[in-house]
């Protein structure tokens, strides 16, 4: 296991090791967590580590996932109705599917004169509430359960009577199960992440084991933490030995924050969600329980949710997110990667978040599109 082991090795031990196992056809890995997709980009890793382990990006990114018609529901409520409307971030420029004369994010909804702020956390939501007590503020809240719990403690902890949420929450796991309950999960072994662990614990991961007999190590963000859940997964590959390893010790204990769960499961139900370009996964939603109904924003206002918006075919034409999120595609193998799709003029959520694994991928510098190679390759041939 790693545990004992992580505190005395360094990155480059961990590297050796890897070279030196010896496994003739790897497995798959999967790193479910946008962030750890950005540490291993950041640190280079998919080009340092042996040739043949493969490793894969996972639906772990909130604002990619992010229901269509929830973007479009907050772009609404903040065009027709008098709030403030606040929301993480990478949320202002996730486009949607509208005419061209409509604004088709948050970011053109508040050049288009709606009141409309970047916040980092929940509790600049409530500090804005307070400040203007008269005014109804609205925050939309999309992400997994890292983002959600300080949701429901604000929740919980009493927050300001004008302070509505537009909750579009989500649990990491039920997309992974729903992988690996498919035909073709496209991974045999899993990298859990470290953040969701802190919180839920890393117990939520036993199913992969148990169920699916694929092995499964819980990473932190650090280069050791990451290759040593590889090495793990890839020891426990050759070993014919699957167990769930926890190789961010420091951070993820036994069950997780008892608290924050306790405050998570007092303010929220968990419910069947859609996820943009994925569909409905049962029971992967968080949705506010009847007893905090008056911050609920779908509760006050007229519902501005538009049912066709489900069947917009949820990711903008030719636009290949929901292959990369479930891991079927590496980023650069989407047709509008750098061709009509950059960071600066995002097509697809992908390429909009930090934690979005075009975007992670441009900006380390990845600029070649598979499809624009190969037709180069057959025009020279």
């Amino acid at each position: 296991g790693c545990r004992s082991r992580l505190m005395a090795k360094q990155a480059a031990d961990w590297l050796r090791e890897l070279n030196e196992l010896g496994i003739d056809r790897p497995p798959r890995s999967m790193n479910v967590c946008g962030g750890h997709e950005r540490s291993i980009s950041a640190a280079g890793l998919r080009t340092i580590i042996p040739d043949n382990v493969e490793l894969v990006p996972g639906p772990g990114c909130p604002v990619c996932i992010c229901p269509e018609e929830d973007v479009y529901e907050a772009i609404q409520l903040a065009l027709h109705e008098d709030i403030t409307l606040v929301a993480f971030g990478d949320m202002l420029r996730v486009p949607v599917n509208v005419p061209k004369r409509e604004p088709r994010s948050l970011e053109q909804a508040k050049a288009a004169g709606a009141d409309i702020r970047p916040i980092a956390s929940p509790t600049e939501a409530v500090r804005i509430a307070n400040d203007d007590p008269g005014r109804t503020v609205v925050f939309f809240a999309a992400g997994f359960e890292t983002t959600t719990a300080p949701v429901a403690a604000m929740l919980a902890e009493g927050a300001p009577e004008n302070l509505l949420v537009l909750l579009s929450g989500r649990l990491t796991w039920p997309a992974v199960a729903m992988l690996l309950d498919s035909d073709t999960p496209g991974f045999d072994a899993l990298i859990a992440p470290g953040h969701v662990s802190t919180v839920m614990g890393p117990e939520e991961w036993e199913f992969v084991v148990k169920d699916h007999d694929i092995p499964a190590a819980v990473a932190g963000f650090t280069p050791d933490s990451l290759l040593a859940a590889m090495y793990s997964v890839l020891r426990q590959v050759r070993d014919q030995r699957h167990f769930l390893d926890n190789c961010y010790p420091q951070v993820v204990r036994p069950e997780g924050n008892a608290e924050a769960r306790r405050q998570l499961g007092e303010v929220m139900n968990v419910v069947d969600a859609n996820w943009r370009g994925i569909g409905i996964i049962p029971r992967s939603g968080y949705a506010l329980r009847e007893a905090y109904a008056a911050h609920d924003a779908r509760q006050r206002f007229k519902s501005y949710a538009d049912e066709s918006r489900k069947r917009v075919g949820e990711m903008p034409p030719g636009c290949d997110c929901a292959r990369v999120v479930l891991g079927k595609i590496y980023p650069n193998q989407c047709r509008l990667y750098g061709q009509g799709c950059t960071p600066r003029k995002p097509i697809g959520p992908c390429m909009v978040s930090d934690e979005g694994a075009c975007r992670i991928w441009w900006s380390s510098g990845m600029r070649e599109n598979e499809w624009e190679g190969r037709k180069k390759g057959a025009a020279n041939g």
